[in-house]
């Protein structure tokens, strides 16, 4: 069953909450952050987090302080990656012995990276869903970090993703060749949402990106 929990995030913002699910049966567990304009309750996150528990993975979903807060408004990119770094210590003080990685949708994904980039972060990998690399100045601003991460990385991705070319996101994941991993879903937008004539429904997409997810880490 999953589990309310509370974390200090930084000092200065305080408290934010957090929600751990960890079947019997887990393999590894993977912190799973949210997008910018959502939280960890949101459709995406917690169908994401239960198809993931379907395969044997355990999640530990959180807030940033900004949304635990709510009402809009976006927390500045040191306070961002202090949570994440939080996030994981705690997910790593509830997980035991569980190999532990991290990313998350959108905007977690890639502070995730940033994270990595910044100090090697204590997980194993890392996990983005829509990576969102047309954003701010674009490809050579959002990718110039990835030369500082030697940890293994999987890129889930849609080929409607407004917010992320699959032409530049395939170029872009060549050149760190073994590091990463691109899954691309056919016809999927930037919260995985497929057109009829992908012949899926956005459960089965869900549960790709899970079992996807799990192969892959399995395989680490």
């Amino acid at each position: 069953m999953p589990r309310e929990l509370k974390f200090i995030a930084t000092p200065e913002k305080g408290e934010v909450s957090a929600i751990l699910d960890q079947p019997a049966n887990a393999r590894a567990l993977l912190v799973l952050g949210h997008g910018a304009g959502s939280n960890m309750r949101h459709s995406l996150i917690a169908d994401l987090s239960d198809a993931l528990v379907r395969q044997g993975m355990a999640t530990f979903r959180y807030q940033y302080p900004y949304s635990e807060k709510g009402g809009g408004g976006l927390d500045g990119r040191k306070v961002l990656l202090a949570t994440i770094r939080s996030a994981i210590e705690k997910a790593k003080e509830e997980a035991h012995d569980l190999p532990l990685f991290a990313g998350g949708h959108s905007m977690s994904g890639r502070m995730t990276t940033l994270a990595e980039a910044d100090e090697s972060l204590p997980i194993h990998g890392i996990v983005c869903f829509a990576f969102p690399i047309n954003g701010g100045k674009g490809p050579d601003e959002r990718a110039a970090h990835f030369p500082h991460i030697s940890k293994p990385m999987l890129f889930h991705q849609g080929t409607k993703d407004k917010l992320a070319d699959i032409e530049v996101m395939k170029q872009v994941v060549s050149t760190m060749k073994d590091r990463a991993r691109l899954h691309i879903i056919d016809t999927a937008d930037h919260g995985f949402k497929v057109l009829k004539r992908s012949g899926k429904t956005r459960g089965q997409v869900i549960e790709e990106l899970a079992q996807t997810t799990a192969e892959w880490i399995d395989g680490m």
